[in-house]
């Protein structure tokens, strides 16, 4: 509210020239509290006006009149604003208080399509599909903050040619009652040997795509051990998803959409896009500058991209997203921008409305994690770690704890999940059990016993929300309720983003300061005791709710 105001005074006072959206991206918030709570630039001014930024300020400075604005100064080509603490600290109790705080409208709607996780069948959920896992998951949460309705869709991936690899490799190394008492780890075993042979012995890739092409023309023993597979596999995966708390809209295998992908092979002939190259089919994308999106290899299988197009005008027609984004690592990030120049060709307005939402990758030693060279993590047995570390943390500090294992997973999984999301989303992870599981500093366990510790002092004071009492205190109450102040733009900004490290990293600085304000005030002193608690149940429910926007769960007690 206060920098949109600002923003509308500057501009007025500016002249048509400078927009108000122009101003509001301007203004910054001071580093340090002495300069005051919103500051305003004067330098990129200066040539307009043909004078200095102090000369600048300090002329502007004097108009600048509102009920929130308690003051403001012209410092060194900067007009700093200091708000009417008393004002906004009401204002934003009230607003919390109402209970839609930092909500947003402009979703309303509107539907989102979110591809999100997307494991491969017959091999193990390894640290590597945490990221999307979870960084889809939480944008999901942060978009039905905004109002959007969401579709979570979990694209298995149970087609192409590694899974004719896969077929390949069972039939020469494969032994049934091995596999069926530990089909993932068994299956993900020959499938590492297969690339380790075919290294050796390059006829193995053909085999391999001999049976992939087997696979697509429904050859009853490729289907029979395809459909084991893959009933397996989901099996297990869906124990880490309950563990995650997880839950898709759709789960959608690459498979479902082998009898739909030749209409779209259609279509693109009829449109005269496909042409042949050295015996495939493909899109030329020359004027993107981008290589030929292969549509069908020259063996006739079809690929990555083909299932995708087909994939992405099948949601369209069942949700007439808005938006539609795909949470998949940077390095597919040419598969994407391919597949998307397609649909522009094919004529289909809302292909500019579908997002590649790239992200870093899980190293491990500096290096990717990679199921064929058999080096990866197991996020199950990390998620299990977690937990068993949790407990064994509540059975030497409060043995008498109920509900310990609940308790004990909800710390352990939150653990990992902040982890990897305390991070920008664009940069490497590298994977260290010890930080993930590191329960002290910038981690998921420090913020949820802040807000136990919060919980804890609301029921020593008996606080009742009925006589909840919205205002300022002292100075130490106004720096925690300026960070309140800013959830609503942090929430939007994640969503614009698409980052939830803002909403992360927000929460560790909003924990940092009701922590110092409860170590220098006395919050169960009779004196001002439910305005205290009011601002105390304020905190509280926006961490709990921020957590909750990043698929962490907040437990009553630790």
């Amino acid at each position: 509210m206060e920098k949109h105001i600002l923003a509308l005074q500057l501009s007025h006072l500016l002249g048509e020239e400078f927009s108000r959206e122009w101003v509001y991206s301007q203004i910054e918030i001071p580093k340090q509290d002495k300069l005051g709570d919103l500051a305003f630039p004067c330098f990129k001014l200066a040539a307009k006006f043909r004078k200095s930024p102090n000369e600048i300020a300090a002329e502007l400075a004097p108009k600048l009149k509102h009920d929130i604005f308690a003051d403001a100064e012209p410092i060194k080509g900067y007009i700093n604003i200091f708000l009417d603490q008393n004002f906004i600290a009401a204002h934003t109790l009230k607003q919390v208080l109402s209970g839609h705080y930092g909500k947003h409208d402009f979703g309303t709607g509107k539907t989102i399509a979110i591809d999100l996780s997307a494991p491969n069948i017959a091999k193990p959920f390894s640290m590597g599909h945490l990221r999307s896992t979870i960084i889809g998951n939480s944008l999901a949460q942060i978009a039905e903050h905004c109002g959007y309705k969401t579709v979570k869709i979990n694209y298995i991936g149970d087609y192409g040619t590694q899974f004719g690899k896969l077929l390949a490799a069972y039939q020469r190394w494969g032994d049934e009652k091995t596999v069926r008492q530990n089909p993932i780890a068994e299956l993900n075993k020959i499938y590492v040997k297969f690339h380790e042979e075919a290294a050796k012995t390059p006829s193995l890739e053909d085999e391999g795509r001999q049976w992939f092409k087997k696979l697509e023309q429904n050859e009853p023993e490729a289907l029979k051990l395809w459909k084991w597979f893959k009933d397996a596999s989901l099996e297990e995966f869906n124990k880490v998803y309950q563990l995650l708390g997880i839950k898709f809209d759709l789960t959608r295998g690459e498979a479902y959409y082998n009898d739909k992908m030749e209409a779209v092979v259609q279509l693109l002939k009829e449109r005269s896009l496909l042409e042949e190259s050295d015996g495939a089919q493909v899109v030329h994308l020359d004027e993107e500058s981008l290589p030929p999106c292969l549509i069908k290899k020259s063996d006739e299988t079809t690929t990555y991209a083909t299932r995708d197009l087909t994939a992405a005008i099948d949601r369209y027609q069942s949700y007439s997203f808005s938006e539609a984004l795909y949470v998949v690592g940077h390095e597919q990030s040419l598969h994407f921008h391919q597949v998307m120049q397609v649909l522009k060709k094919l004529q289909f307005p809302w292909a500019d409305n579908m997002k590649h939402i790239s992200f870093g990758m899980m190293l491990q030693e500096g290096k990717k994690m990679s199921t064929r060279r058999g080096k990866t993590v197991l996020l199950e047995k990390v998620l299990e770690e977690a937990v068993h570390l949790a407990k064994k943390n509540i059975e030497e500090k409060n043995p008498t704890l109920t509900h310990k294992d609940k308790v004990a997973q909800q710390v352990g999984v939150s653990a990992v999940i902040f982890h990897d999301l305390k991070h920008d989303r664009q940069n490497d992870v590298e994977f260290s059990l010890k930080d993930m599981l590191t329960f002290e500093g910038h981690t998921a366990p420090y913020l949820q016993y802040s807000c136990v510790r919060a919980n804890s002092l609301l029921s020593k004071g008996g606080f009742n929300l009925q006589e909840a009492s919205p205002s300022l205190l002292d100075e130490n109450a106004w720096l925690l309720i300026k960070q309140l102040r800013a959830y609503p733009d942090v929430v939007k900004t994640a969503w614009k983003e698409y980052d939830p490290s803002k909403i992360a990293k927000y929460l560790l600085d909003l924990a940092k300061s009701f922590n110092q304000y409860y170590t220098v005030t006395k919050i169960l002193q009779e004196d001002q005791l439910h305005a205290r608690l009011t601002l105390v149940y304020s905190f509280s429910q926006i961490l709990k709710e921020g957590l909750s926007l990043l698929g962490i769960e907040t437990p009553e007690a630790m």
